[in-house]
């Protein structure tokens, strides 16, 4: 196992270049323990198709070069340079974690290398590193914001910084969150281009942290894990056996407290019991998702199964209450974090995407300790729908969170405060191919379907496989095997199980009635030989074991029918509705492929015919499901409410590709009946005037007269008009008219997420209508409610008037926001 140990980066299989400076053998050689199963390097597998290579060349020619300037046009290089003596200007930033966003870019330009050579991109890696060394302190600390403190803002008011000095709020402040990526960096520079410039750098904060951290020593953790993930690549890289134990220790703090952590930092931290005795997965994603990757990583090489009986109960909660349709993962926004078992909303859905990557990095490493392809499964899920939302098609404007559903609130980013997501993106794509295929003794995984070949080594003997296909699109596949030499193995092709008519491996998503779900077959041609193969799946793959030589080919067809897909009845926001899959990929329908650019209110019937068509002019060429739908509408209020229907014609697409065309709905999932749906409301005062609002105000103005009806005023099921992050200030909206109204009563829902955020109901607020060019508050007005979970009616001296205005003085120290705003 001596090469595989020195191959892992990104948790994916990276060999170093022929040519590039190794470790040293005996090195190398002494990681006893590892993965059972070796993925086959991304850089051993080049993919020549029309889906993934251009998202590779994307990434390479385009979000690089796009981050590496956003880091230095926001600072986050500099602060290198001002921390080393090398600048005289001001460190800068709002949050302590900065410094490793310029690490993830580092990571993303070192597979580049590997890849595509380039003088001028390594000289700039030098350079940056340059600064790195020269901001790391003689005992190896390295942290700009505390190096450069004479020359930062003060630490109270950076956000995730430390208190006064070093390692003294850990559970905050990403000192070793930073450490973590760094390490994954410089283990990818060095196989990149055989320097140890970074990993010098790497190993001299490492052995700072065996001296400081240890069981007798400063008994603490991280409060977001990634440094138990750099760890084990600096022991691949050094074979020192104190960087593998110091990311156990740092797993085993999980859970426990000592004098340096007096207290547990809770759920939202994964720190509310021992790793190895967590059952559900709870609090922030992203730091879950990077825990348990690190805790696969741990076992495989210390042989630890109390790690492995975690992973499976945290699994098994993951992909049988907490995953999205779209493979993402965490349901609230506030923390970021997993909700309650079968908390899945749409609209309020935050699926980060950086916990969209951590989900597929986790599923690899179940995949290496287990050989089930239900792992693949989710992963392939998660990439080709969430983590492919995450980014554009150009590669240069970024998803957050990646709703299933939206009021047209929604679109891709240049950047943000916290860039942990673009940067992530950087790093994460160029490790897609690495996810293709894996080796166990004879035994060879094809585990994700794209065009390509891929360089391996089958028990000591060099192979490729050349695979053809037009997969997403299409599930022919034909697989050439090309050993140097007759060669017996196996040959152990995934099903996934969206071809045999199951979504998932629980009973959170189940397919409706349809096409029967037959398993493939597999065609074997040697010479003029062919063999129908006769195998069923076991742990989802079907295995062909016989003795290969040069030319063999294995043909197959995955079966590709349009399914309309169910939840589990207890994720309460997909009762009576039904979403689209084709092959791994989900469906939506976005606001330009329906009439009116209308889709909350769509009805898709059950037997409504579906279709399909690769339509090559749009969004760079899509498989398109198009179909008929009834668009509904409400008349009338109260009893006299009644709702009507007007059946249009619609085209989905691939979930991944919304947010390219302008702001408008969009969902995923559809309502299956007129009761599911949000029909278009009956005209009123509110919903025919144009919407205007303060500087800042969030969320599509439309929201404040959809008639959606909140549960309470928490409920973010529906749209949400909210000033947040603005506190204490003086805000306002306005309803012009399209035509003079006589109007007495205006109704006030206020949105208030006490216990969860940020946001309260009002100081105090009022009424004006405009007269003559002039605001003037209403007379005799009853009341100016600020009660949460209720209208607060306010009646008034009837005015007649082309504009009313509500000013609102929002609470000191707190934010507000509205659900809906009625006027009669």
């Amino acid at each position: 196992m001596a090469t595989w140990a020195v191959r892992l980066a990104l948790g994916l299989a990276f060999p170093a270049i022929l040519g590039v400076a190794a470790a040293p053998a005996e090195e190398a050689a002494s990681v006893a323990s590892d993965y059972p199963i070796a993925p086959v390097a991304a850089t051993a597998v080049r993919l020549s198709d029309a889906f993934w290579r251009p998202r590779l060349e994307t990434n390479r020619t385009a979000t690089i070069p796009y981050c590496f300037q956003k880091c230095e046009e926001t600072g986050r290089i500099e602060n290198f340079k001002v921390a080393g003596g090398l600048s005289e200007r001001r460190w800068v930033g709002g949050a302590g974690f900065n410094d490793s966003d310029v690490s993830k870019v580092i990571e993303g330009a070192a597979y580049s290398l590997m890849t595509h050579p380039d003088a001028k991109l390594e000289a700039y890696l030098d350079e940056i590193i340059s600064y790195y060394a020269a901001a790391q302190e003689e005992d190896g600390y390295l942290y700009t914001l505390l190096t450069a403190r004479e020359k930062a803002p003060p630490l109270d008011r950076v956000g995730c910084a430390p208190k006064n000095q070093r390692w003294d709020n850990l559970s905050q402040s990403h000192e070793l969150y930073n450490l973590g990526h760094l390490y994954e960096a410089a283990f990818a520079h060095w196989q990149a281009t055989g320097k140890t410039n970074l990993l010098d750098v790497a190993t001299k904060s490492a052995d700072l942290l065996v001296r400081h951290f240890g069981e007798d020593k400063f008994a603490s953790t991280s409060g977001h894990e990634e440094i138990e993930i750099g760890l084990p690549k600096l022991y691949r890289a050094t074979g020192k056996q104190q960087y593998l134990d110091l990311a156990k220790f740092f797993l085993d703090m999980r859970g426990r407290t000592s004098p340096a952590k007096p207290e547990l930092w809770g759920p939202y931290h994964q720190d509310h019991v021992l790793a190895t005795e967590q059952t559900e997965a709870v609090g922030h994603a992203v730091r879950a998702m990077y825990l348990y990757a690190a805790m696969a990583d741990v076992a495989a090489l210390t042989g630890d199964d109390r790690y492995i009986e975690a992973l499976d109960r945290l699994w098994d909660d993951v992909a049988g209450t907490k995953l999205y349709l779209t493979g993402g993962v965490g349901a609230r926004r506030e923390g970021e974090a997993f909700g309650h078992p079968y908390e899945l909303p749409n609209h309020s859905a935050y699926c980060e995407t950086c916990a969209a990557i951590g989900n597929c990095l986790w599923n690899h490493r179940m995949f290496l300790l287990h050989g089930d392809a239900k792992y693949i499964d989710v992963l392939e899920r998660s990439l080709y729908n969430c983590c492919l939302s995450g980014v554009t098609l150009d590669g240069k404007r970024f998803f957050y969170p990646n709703p299933l559903e939206s009021r047209g609130e929604h679109a891709r980013s240049e950047w943000f405060d916290c860039s942990c997501c673009p940067v992530n993106v950087c790093r994460f794509i160029p490790s897609v191919p690495g996810f293709a295929y894996a080796v166990r003794e004879r035994d060879v995984f094809v585990n994700l379907f794209a065009e390509g070949r891929a360089e391996l080594e089958i028990d000591g003997q060099k192979a490729a496989i050349q695979q053809q296909t037009r997969y997403p699109w299409d599930g022919k596949v034909r697989l050439t095997v090309e050993p140097a030499a007759e060669q017996q193995f196996t040959l152990k092709i995934r099903v996934p199980g969206w071809a045999v008519g199951k979504p998932v491996t629980s009973d959170l998503y189940r397919y409706d009635e349809g096409p029967a779900a037959a398993a493939p077959s597999f065609i074997v041609h040697s010479g003029e030989a062919r063999e129908k193969v006769e195998s069923k799946a076991e742990l989802g793959y079907v295995s062909i074991e016989r003795r290969w030589k040069a030319g063999d080919t294995v043909e197959f067809e995955l079966p590709m029918p349009i399914r309309r897909v169910l939840a589990n009845d207890k994720v309460e926001a997909n009762r009576g509705r039904v979403a689209l899959e084709r092959g791994p990929l989900v469906y939506c329908i976005e606001h330009p492929d329906v009439p009116e650019g209308r889709v909350l209110n769509l009805v898709l019937d059950d037997q409504a015919e579906l279709s399909t068509r690769f339509d090559e002019k749009l969004l760079g060429g899509v498989q398109v499901i198009e179909g008929d739908a009834l668009s509904t509408r409400a008349e009338g209020r109260g009893e006299w409410r009644e709702i009507w229907s007007t059946p249009v014609r619609f085209t989905a697409i691939p979930y991944y590709a919304w947010a390219h065309r302008g702001p408008g709905e969009m969902a995923v999932w559809i309502a299956r009946t007129a009761e599911a749906a949000t029909p278009l409301p009956a005209p009123t005062i509110a919903n025919s005037s144009k919407a205007t609002a303060s500087a800042g105000a969030k969320d599509p103005l439309s929201a404040l007269s959809d008639d959606r009806q909140p549960k309470d005023s928490r409920d973010k099921s529906g749209g949400i008009v909210h000033w947040w992050p603005n506190k204490g200030t003086a805000e306002w909206l306005q309803y012009e008219f399209a035509r003079p109204h006589t109007v007495r009563v205006v109704e006030v829902y206020w949105f208030d997420d006490t216990g969860a955020g940020e946001c309260r109901t009002p100081a105090e607020w009022k009424l004006l209508y405009r007269r003559d060019g002039q605001w003037r508050p209403v007379a005799q007005a009853s009341a100016y409610g600020c009660q949460p979970d209720c209208y607060n009616r306010c009646e008034f001296e009837a005015v007649t008037t082309d504009a009313l205005r509500l000013e609102v003085r929002l609470q000191e120290g707190w934010s507000a926001g509205v659900h809906e705003w009625r006027v009669q």
